[in-house]
């Protein structure tokens, strides 16, 4: 079957559950193709697998190299690709340079930005000129330093008003993060796309989580709203040490 477009992935808002895993390796994404609808290479690599506090300071580059990476491990699921903090706020212009060479050189079906009302204008030039977007609202990462962490979002009038914005400027789906379950719902309803919530309940459109933390892959652990589903890093830990004795000839 074809990869699943952009519109397609529109259409689907109330036919069913939609699954979206955030990561950014070519092993991964060769197994998360089988089950995802979508793939996200989140800017979250600068944590997970760039060890940084936050997820600014990847570069375009990275971010390009990863989602190409991606891309060719996959054949199914649409493949999304974040556009990095400082490569898209300045303007349109600065948007659309990056956007369109995020697409044209990894090969990607879209790409996701973070922002609230002033970002609106720039997602409607970006779409106007053919750049699939996917919205972002509630919790941005891109500006913790600016609310001094990772904390819940819990203005609804605001999620909701940026949502809707947002629709309007043309995103085929968006990202909803670390809100209360009631907004999370009150968002989904708001809108007539795709509602992805991470830490915003269930009765969105569909869930997103960052891999490293389904699977357990870091031995710090995952966030508290992650249900892990293996401890992956037990495994590997267990296999070196394993190797290290076969080198050394130990029992």
């Amino acid at each position: 079957m074809p990869r699943l477009t952009c519109p397609q992935f529109k259409e689907l808002k109330g036919q069913r559950k939609l699954v979206t895993l955030s990561l950014g390796l070519a092993g991964m994404a060769r197994m998360a193709d089988k089950v995802a609808d979508l793939l996200l290479v989140g800017d979250s690599i600068n944590m997970t697998l760039y060890g940084q506090p936050s997820t600014r300071g990847i570069t375009l580059d990275q971010m390009i190299a990863h989602g190409r990476a991606v891309v060719q491990a996959s054949e199914n699921a649409i493949v999304v690709v974040d556009l990095p903090f400082g490569t898209y706020e300045q303007s349109p212009a600065q948007a659309f340079a990056s956007a369109s060479r995020v697409l044209a050189e990894s090969g990607c079906q879209g790409v996701k930005l973070e922002g609230g009302l002033p970002l609106t204008p720039t997602i409607e030039f970006l779409v106007q000129r053919g750049i699939p977007v996917m919205g972002h609202v509630g919790l941005y990462p891109q500006h913790s330093e600016i609310v001094g962490g990772f904390k819940k979002e819990r203005d609804g009038g605001k999620v909701i008003a940026e949502a809707k914005a947002q629709e309007a400027a043309g995103v085929f789906s968006m990202v909803v993060e670390a809100v209360p379950p009631e907004i999370g719902t009150q968002v989904t309803k708001a809108v007539d796309v795709p509602v992805i919530g991470i830490a915003a309940g269930e009765e969105t459109d569909g869930q997103i989580l960052v891999v490293d933390d389904l699977v357990g892959m870091n031995p710090g652990g995952a966030p508290k709203f992650v249900e892990q589903r293996a401890q992956v890093h037990r495994s590997i830990s267990r296999a070196f040490r394993e190797y290290a004795k076969a080198v050394r000839g130990e029992d």
